[in-house]
């Protein structure tokens, strides 16, 4: 049965609906279907279609007491809006239902593990959250709370674990059948750690080993953790909170952390190798993955940061959307990442042009649009030019643009959404190496209205970021500062 809490939040949103209409929302990102969002949660494929959940506050477009959204799309780009699946009804969760994860079981039913999340006090007699890992169960739309709620708290930790710090269950199931979580948590030290936790059916849960310790060597608190094997190695994504800056690959804050190694199932060890961040822009934070039916490993992550919340339309009617999914894989010891190839499917109204000689600033006809898929190669127009600056620039009319620059000398790639028409002083600029390969660079830049996701060199390297520029600003220009050769595809979207 509904409780009234949750029916209260389904007539709300049903309602609310109806006032944002199909041109203020992305073409193909999932976004709020009203009010607030945040990570994504429950990322899963059941009743043959992809789920995915978000944290959600439905009465205001700021965070507020989480719930579920829930959304569902059979090709990872067109999202049909469900019922709000949880909400803050019981007395484990009245303070929120926080991030986490979905499975399938053997009876057919949608688990869902969440944590809920309860208003307590430190012994000190200070305000602070008890986080518990919590289960619900339905067939896709509705969802009962499990009566056993909840089936990890502080109890079930070992000693120095914290109960404040203990969130976000990413589940799935062993080849035998039984099943494992990683949970982010905070040990004494203040750094992150990930625990990881067993159990024969789902529901009965027991600690069973720390899988790795920050040891303060990535900011603190890991959130949102997810564990998988993709192409012969064992892969941690998770977001790091309060980073500090390292070089260019780390900016600090809020950020994203994957760790490439060795994982041995039998004794649940997981060797790191490699670190990266995820993605190199602004906005991007809390990835989940799934597993496709033709075993692909599918990733989306919150389009969003905590640090730039304030940057967003004006007298939004939603706020938050997630970004495009990308398709994984291990190369070269770096987690690889490419749109969606369904996103192909959306293709049309081809303008392609080979070999131009970009010198100074130069705008080509066709190549215009808020939502579009463009790709670029760059190189040298000859071996005597020396240019030491290309930009490409969209979402542009007079005053307005975005820029992406790429100065050769440094191998230096640099997202500037400075003069986007943001009156904010929030982060507005991110950087990263982007080496060329054979002296050319690639890039795939696709904007979806309100946003600009950039792959580079064939996925080897991603830059996210939302700009709310007015959708009239559609043009594109590109400029060197000396002489280059350039070829470009567009498609609109």
């Amino acid at each position: 049965m509904t409780s009234h809490i949750l029916q209260k939040a389904r007539d709300y949103e049903k309602e609310s609906e109806k006032g944002i209409g199909k041109e203020q929302r992305p073409e193909f990102h999932l976004t709020a279907r009203t009010g607030w969002m945040n990570d994504p949660n429950g990322f899963s494929r059941y009743d043959g279609k992809y789920h995915m959940f978000y944290q959600y506050h439905p009465y205001d477009c700021n965070w507020g007491p989480m719930h579920w959204g829930h959304a569902v799309s059979e090709d990872l780009l067109h999202w049909e809006h469900l019922p709000a699946a949880l909400a803050p009804d019981e007395a484990y969760d009245k303070n929120g239902c926080f991030s986490g994860s979905a499975i399938t079981l053997p009876d057919g039913r949608h688990l869902l593990m969440y944590t809920g999340v309860l208003q307590g006090k430190t012994p000190e007699g200070k305000p602070c959250d008890i986080q518990t890992q919590c289960l619900a169960a339905g067939d896709g739309t509705d969802y009962v709370k499990y009566e056993k709620n909840p089936v990890l708290e502080g109890s079930d930790l070992p000693e120095g674990c914290s109960h404040v710090d203990f969130r976000d269950p990413k589940l799935w199931q062993k080849a035998d059948g039984s099943y494992c979580c990683i949970v982010g948590n905070r040990p004494a030290d203040g750094s992150g750690q990930i625990l990881l936790f067993s159990s024969p059916d789902g529901f009965s849960w027991k600690f069973k080993k720390v899988l790795i310790a920050n040891q303060n060597r990535f900011g603190k608190m890991w959130e949102c953790p997810d564990f998988f094997e993709l192409d012969g190695k064992g892969v941690l994504l998770t977001s790091p909170q309060d980073m500090l800056a390292e070089g260019m690959e780390y900016r600090s804050g809020n950020g994203t952390l994957c760790l490439i190694g060795t994982y041995d199932e039998e004794t649940d060890t997981f060797i790191p190798q490699q670190d990266q961040a995820i993605d190199y822009g602004i906005d991007f934070y809390a990835p989940q993955t799934v597993l496709a039916p033709d075993g692909r490993r599918i990733m989306i992550g919150w389009m969003q940061n905590w640090d730039t919340c304030s940057f967003r339309a004006e007298n939004p009617a939603w706020f938050g959307q997630m970004s495009l999914p990308r398709e994984l894989s291990v190369k070269e010891g770096r987690l690889w990442q490419k749109p969606v190839r369904e996103l192909e499917d959306m293709r049309r109204n081809r303008v392609e042009y080979r070999d131009v000689l970009i010198s100074g600033t130069q705008r080509l006809d066709g190549i215009q649009g808020r939502k579009l898929d463009m790709e670029l190669t760059v190189r040298p127009a000859d071996q005597e030019t020396d240019c030491t600056k290309f930009e490409v620039r969209f979402a542009q009319k007079e005053p307005y643009y975005t820029s992406l620059s790429f100065y050769p000398a440094q191998s230096l790639l640099e997202f500037d959404r400075s003069f986007s028409g943001t009156r904010r002083a929030v982060l507005n600029q991110s950087r990263c190496l982007a080496e060329t390969e054979g002296s050319e660079l690639k890039l795939r830049i696709i904007l979806d209205r309100f946003s600009a996701e950039v792959f580079i060199n064939d996925g080897k390297q991603v830059m996210t970021a939302t700009i709310y520029t007015d959708q009239e600003a559609d043009g594109i220009s590109f400029y060197a500062n000396g002489k280059i050769t350039m070829d470009v595809v567009k498609y609109d979207l």
